[in-house]
């Protein structure tokens, strides 16, 4: 187990490597968007490339960023189901998840995806707007995205196991709120003091 911890952690730092990308490629997107919006507006120039190079960057985003959200656990969980019951039953639902659903379908998409990228790249297929871009580039992102999420699944698996054989952390537990958590409370304390106003506004 130790061994797979080890290449566990591996994973781990990829998936943050593909994160950190990934802002890089927001700043990116923004900047190439802003200068597309500029050239339009004062000088009357555009061009299919610049839009749909932003088609790309945000493609790379989501499928790059798959496995960095996976890590970060910031991917959609049903919490009210999750947070009643205990850890062990939590980590073996996380488990059943990833060997029924998410591996089947990364390795689905891999095999699907891997042809599309490779007739595109043979025959060199272009975008059919006019000055449009080379599409092989942003096919490659589908097997390489799900790929990366096949692999931090595989780290996730092994995290999941250590716990219930007692060699490590619950990664599921919560160290505290989280941001919607957070949102929650401060509008349920702003409706409550809504309330209050209201309530001494009519005694008054």
């Amino acid at each position: 187990m130790k061994s797979l911890l080890s290449f566990s952690r591996l994973i781990d730092a990829f998936s943050t490597g593909m994160g950190k990308l990934g802002m890089w490629l927001i700043l990116l997107t923004t900047v190439i968007s802003a200068a597309n919006a500029i050239s339009r507006k004062a000088f009357d120039l555009s061009s299919n490339a610049f839009l749909e190079i932003q088609w790309y960057l945000f493609a790379a985003v989501f499928l790059l960023g798959g496995g960095y959200a996976f890590l970060r656990n910031a991917h959609v969980r049903i919490d009210f189901l999750s947070g009643k019951v205990s850890a062990r039953t939590r980590n073996w639902i996380d488990i059943l998840g990833i060997v029924v659903f998410i591996v089947p379908l990364c390795y689905m998409m891999i095999v699907m995806g891997w042809p599309v990228f490779e007739r595109a790249y043979i025959s060199g297929e272009m975008s059919s707007n006019a000055g449009g871009l080379i599409r092989w580039p942003v096919f490659l992102l589908i097997p390489v995205g799900f790929a990366v999420l096949l692999l931090q699944s595989l780290s996730e698996l092994i995290k999941r196991v250590a716990f219930l054989t007692g060699q490590g952390p619950d990664v599921l537990a919560h160290t505290g709120p989280n941001e919607a958590e957070e949102l929650a409370k401060e509008i349920a304390e702003a409706e409550k003091a809504k309330a209050q106003q209201a309530t001494s506004a009519s005694h008054s």
